[in-house]
């Protein structure tokens, strides 16, 4: 009777286990289709969201009681925008819901021309009174450096506007001699609060960076008429490739202490051309969408010096063969520039070079191989074939002559490939065959070639 009742009682707590277990699946499934998977978690993101959007609201109304104008470069929304186009000013939306301007981030990026800025000291106090916490990083001039001063004054380059752990970044963006726009790396002095902002999450402050002046439209955001770039892919692109490297006016200054500058009425007339014909490639390689860098002596000249070297006699620039286009040789020429000498075939060591006034312009085209980079040389009378090897690198954007130009990033490791170490010391018998560090015999050109891979004019 014991085991009878003992079995019963068994039986009875599995029946109600099982049915209490069917009970938890149905509501659980009943649960979810009415709510969702992730409701709890949705209305946390949208509760954050809406802290985001009145942040950004609190420093739109900010901005436009100190009259300045600021557009938007927030990396995230541009995406999110290029992948839907932004509504017309005025359109209707939920003013509560941040679709666009808020990420899980917690910042949004925009920027101003700070020749539209006259600065304010009370702008802090306001933020203040509005709820919102500002933190100004400055940083020195650049356009006021020179190699007779390497001091300069302070200029205000991030303001960073925080409240309830949200966060806007404003950039302050400057405008350069070589008609473009700049902006400061964003460095924390000692004694700043390093936990104020995700300084190493954010779009713009790593390092400098250089940009063309955007065209810029009023658009609808979340509710909020917001200028942004009107070609919003395109900022995008200039984005990724705008790190910016100054001139090294210490290591210039240093230099021209141990070699006087030559300032005979020779050589000032050679960096004069020297500019007009880089203004005038620049104008042309632009105009076909053909990026190019400083190379060879003239982009030892800049890193060295700042400046163009007197014996040089001619310009140097570095394209990248994937970017040639047939249409180049025409539009020198169409240009004022004849060509002098075509060496080598696309395929294999491209060398062009065009006449200017007294001034020659060098173009050599750069080959991919594994973990090295090369360009080609070639010698008229013999055929000979030459190879001169660099170690792989990136584009930055600098200043040189008053032109917003490429240079490599890591230059020193190029100019070292292309020098050796003593790269600091003048050289004025330079034999291209060979003088330079990484030049490598490549070979002779077959004599039935010569029509086409050696071309002088």
């Amino acid at each position: 009777m014991l085991r009878l009742n003992r079995t019963a009682v068994l039986v009875l707590l599995g029946t109600t286990s099982l049915l209490f277990l069917l009970f938890q699946l149905y509501y659980y499934r009943h649960y979810l289709s009415k709510h969702g998977t992730h409701a709890s978690y949705d209305k946390s993101i949208q509760l954050d969201s809406g802290q985001h959007l009145q942040v950004v609201k609190k420093f739109l109304d900010l901005i436009s009681r100190y009259s300045l104008a600021v557009f938007l470069v927030d990396v995230a929304t541009l995406g999110r925008l290029s992948q839907r186009p932004a509504q017309p000013r005025g359109s209707q939306a939920n003013e509560h819901h941040c679709s666009l301007l808020c990420s899980s981030r917690g910042f949004t990026t925009f920027a101003m021309l700070a020749k539209f800025w006259k600065y304010d000291a009370s702008l802090a106090k306001t933020a203040s009174e509005l709820g919102l916490e500002l933190l100004e990083i400055q940083g020195k001039d650049p356009r006021l450096v020179g190699l007779d001063d390497l001091s300069s004054t302070e200029i205000p380059l991030h303001l960073l506007f925080r409240s309830s752990q949200h966060l806007v970044h404003l950039v302050v963006f400057y405008e350069r001699s070589g008609n473009y726009l700049w902006h400061g790396a964003l460095r924390l002095k000692p004694g700043m609060d390093r936990e104020f902002a995700p300084f190493r999450r954010l779009d713009f402050g790593r390092q400098a960076g250089a940009f063309d002046r955007p065209e810029l439209v009023l658009s609808s955001l979340d509710g909020l008429d917001v200028w942004i770039p009107k070609n919003v892919s395109r900022f995008l692109i200039e984005h990724s490739q705008s790190r910016f490297l100054e001139c090294r006016y210490k290591g210039a200054r240093a230099f021209y202490q141990l070699y006087p500058d030559d300032t005979s009425p020779e050589s000032m007339e050679f960096r004069m051309k020297a500019k007009t014909l880089l203004h005038l490639a620049a104008q042309v390689l632009t105009g076909l969408g053909v990026p190019f860098w400083l190379s060879s002596g003239t982009c030892l000249g800049w890193f060295r010096q700042c400046n163009v070297i007197p014996y040089s006699k001619d310009v140097d620039l570095g394209v990248w063969i994937k970017d040639y286009k047939p249409e180049i040789i025409q539009a020198f020429q169409t240009s004022g520039l004849p060509l002098k000498h075509k060496f080598g075939k696309v395929e294999d060591s491209l060398e062009l070079s065009f006449q200017g006034q007294d001034v020659k312009l060098d173009i050599f085209f750069f080959y991919e191989e594994g973990d090295i980079v090369w360009n080609g040389g070639t010698q008229a009378k013999s055929g000979k074939k030459f190879k001169y090897v660099f170690p792989r690198f990136s584009l930055c954007w600098t200043e040189l002559l008053q032109l917003r130009v490429r240079v490599p990033c890591e230059t020193l490791d190029y100019v070292e490939a292309n020098y050796g170490p003593t790269w600091k010391i003048p050289v004025k018998t330079w034999d291209w065959k060979s003088s330079p560090a990484n030049v490598q015999e490549n070979g002779v050109w077959p004599v039935r070639e010569w029509n086409e891979v050696i071309q002088v004019y």
